[in-house]
């Protein structure tokens, strides 16, 4: 929903994969890395007019960025922040998401039906490192990927601006589900956009090589695990912790 995105050749799709071995991904769970985390969100959203002014200069959303089965990751490319993504884990049994709240008339039904949806949200990239590195898209996205496998995921959604549809249909064959809706703490109205995952995974992944993902990795970014076994070992906690940093944030 944030970034400029380019590229799509296959061209463009090797030199992704090549320069994929410099990125690291790690969820933000210490008070440090999330602080990191909302000020880049903060940045980038205020940079492109989608929120208002803050005196505290971070964009936090509580009861999402709290949720236990919220991941949020940071990408980093040669040591420094690149971007950020929120990968919500949605199911019947753990029904939190922006997306459900915004869209429940589409969510809900998905989830009655025992469908387990794939919520990537709060999307931000650093101005200075996508001049640099102009492939960071796909880089920034690919977490979202990564856990639709790892969690056995039905569907991925994506809030998006009009003017990001097209990339999302054209590159990963998105659809649109829903026509513009307001969306919590942003100024911009969204649409919902849905991706039948497992029909679309071999076909993104041939044009990708980059978003295919080890076992090994997905579960050192998101645990051993799986979503089903939540209710007798729940998913790490992934809550901001340290009351200094949390100071003056609040929910618009």
């Amino acid at each position: 929903m944030i970034i400029d995105m380019a590229g799509g050749s296959h061209r463009f799709a090797d030199r992704v994969a090549k320069l994929l071995e410099h990125v690291e991904y790690r969820c933000a769970v210490s008070s440090t890395d999330r602080e990191a985390v909302y000020r880049l969100r903060y940045e980038v959203y205020l940079r492109q007019n989608l929120l208002n002014p803050r005196l505290e200069g971070m964009l936090y959303d509580e009861r999402y960025d709290n949720s236990s089965s919220a991941f949020t990751i940071m990408t980093i490319v040669e040591g420094q922040l690149a971007s950020t993504i929120r990968v919500h884990v949605v199911t019947s049994e753990s029904p939190t998401s922006p997306a459900l709240d915004v869209f429940p008339d589409i969510i809900s039904p998905l989830l009655q039906a025992g469908r387990t949806i794939l919520d990537p949200t709060r999307l931000a990239a650093s101005a200075e490192m996508s001049k640099r590195y102009p492939e960071l898209p796909y880089f920034a996205l690919r977490p979202a990927w990564m856990a639709a496998e790892h969690f056995d995921g039905d569907f991925i959604v994506v809030s998006s601006s009009v003017g990001h549809e097209a990339f999302y249909r054209r590159v990963i064959g998105y659809e649109r589900w829903s026509g513009l809706r307001s969306y919590p703490q942003v100024t911009a109205k969204v649409i919902c956009m849905g991706l039948d995952f497992a029909t679309s995974k071999s076909r993104v992944e041939t044009r990708y090589p980059s978003f295919r993902s080890t076992r090994r990795e997905r579960e050192a970014l998101f645990g051993g695990t799986a979503l089903s076994q939540t209710a007798a070992t729940p998913l790490p906690s992934r809550r901001f912790v340290g009351e200094t940093a949390m100071a003056g944030i609040t929910a618009a």
